[in-house]
């Protein structure tokens, strides 16, 4: 086999056991790397080979999660009226916040900042940018900042994983009215 073919293979595989894990974590049972491996079809070896421990492979997770959020905001704006664009994010945020749960109740305290400090800062730049772009077209109020939202939807880590499908996004448009621009 040659080494491309060998790159693409690793990078399935990693791709897999990540798709995989973040399964895992939307479930909220006990993550095993072994129930891992298997379900992604890949050797222990494999497995450990891209991530020595359970932390590694949650903190990856998350990390491609903030990856996919941040780069939605634009993707959003090029697609849609700034307000409509806002509300698609908010669902893409929810998906985001139950997996950013599941990691931070897996991994231990000081993996927990470091992943928290990575995210805030790209997070409140995409977030930025979808207030500005509401902003200037006159449908989010002026006095709305990223800090504002991150605070109110912080809320999402106070629900209970049995009411996340009924309050998170019903919640989120919640907020996201109070951020109307009223005339």
């Amino acid at each position: 086999m040659d080494s491309t073919r060998r790159r693409a293979d690793a990078a399935d595989n990693r791709a897999r056991i990540i798709r995989v894990a973040r399964a895992m974590i939307g479930d909220a049972g006990e993550i095993k790397l072994n129930a891992i491996a298997k379900q992604a079809g890949v050797g222990q070896g494999t497995l450990y080979r891209h991530f020595p421990t359970l932390d590694h492979l949650l903190a990856e997770v998350y990390r491609e999660d903030v990856g996919e959020l941040v780069a939605a905001a634009p993707a959003l704006l090029a697609e849609h009226e700034p307000l409509t664009a806002l509300a698609r994010w908010f669902d893409r945020l929810v998906e985001y916040a139950r997996v950013k749960r599941g990691v931070f109740t897996a991994v231990e305290a000081a993996v927990w900042q470091d992943l928290s400090a990575h995210s805030l800062g790209p997070i409140g730049d995409a977030l930025t940018t979808l207030l500005d772009s509401g902003k200037a077209d006159g449908t989010i109020r002026p006095d709305i900042d990223a800090r504002d939202v991150i605070l109110l939807v912080g809320y999402l880590t106070r629900l209970d994983p049995d009411e996340w499908d009924a309050r998170a996004r019903h919640l989120l448009h919640i907020v996201l009215d109070g951020m109307r621009r009223r005339e």
